[in-house]
């Protein structure tokens, strides 16, 4: 079996070292007798699709059938979202590539039980974040209450920040018809 091991991380600026994911998922797909087809590792938030690039380089393998298992460290290192999962666990099945996450050893969806628990968790895991959610609000809104300023610094000298940033950001943001 032709295995994908994919690991992401959401910063670069906390010393995270790839291979403390990398080190025991070769070290599974070794004693399962597998052979791994290629490691994939992403330095972005989950959220950040556009830097996801080893991410897009995985969908495009399995697209055209070069693996035959994805295996994550957890869930939450492949999606953004219950949608985001559900979505790609339809393209991974349609091109017939299973996935399998090495924390949570229940979740491989080659088989139709550990499918149905791999939805349930990716739902729980949207609960999470929708409560995490919540909580930042509140805290947002309590901080209001208090006076606090909530958001980016103002601009103190407005007509030179346009001189010296306002071209590119709306060349940027927003190109001319056509262009």
């Amino acid at each position: 079996m032709k295995v994908a091991i994919y690991a992401r991380f959401s910063t670069t600026d906390k010393d995270q070292n790839p291979e403390t994911q990398l080190v025991p998922l070769r070290e599974f797909v070794q004693a399962q007798g597998w052979e791994c087809f290629r490691e994939y590792v992403d330095y972005a938030p989950a959220t950040d699709l556009a830097h996801r690039l080893q991410w897009w380089q995985l969908l495009d393998d399995a697209s055209k059938r070069r693996l035959d298992l994805l295996l994550v460290w957890r869930m939450d290192r492949a999606f953004r979202s219950v949608l985001d999962a559900a979505t790609t666990l339809e393209r991974l099945r349609t091109w017939g590539v299973g996935l399998r996450s090495y924390s949570e050893p229940w979740l491989d969806t080659i088989s139709p039980f550990g499918e149905a628990l791999y939805y349930i968790t990716i739902a729980y895991a949207q609960l999470e974040r929708g409560i995490l959610r919540e909580r930042v609000k509140a805290g947002m809104e309590r901080a209001r209450r208090q006076g606090q300023r909530i958001g980016r610094p103002r601009v103190p000298d407005r007509k030179r920040f346009s001189r010296r940033f306002g071209a590119p950001y709306q060349r940027r943001y927003f190109p001319p018809p056509g262009g």
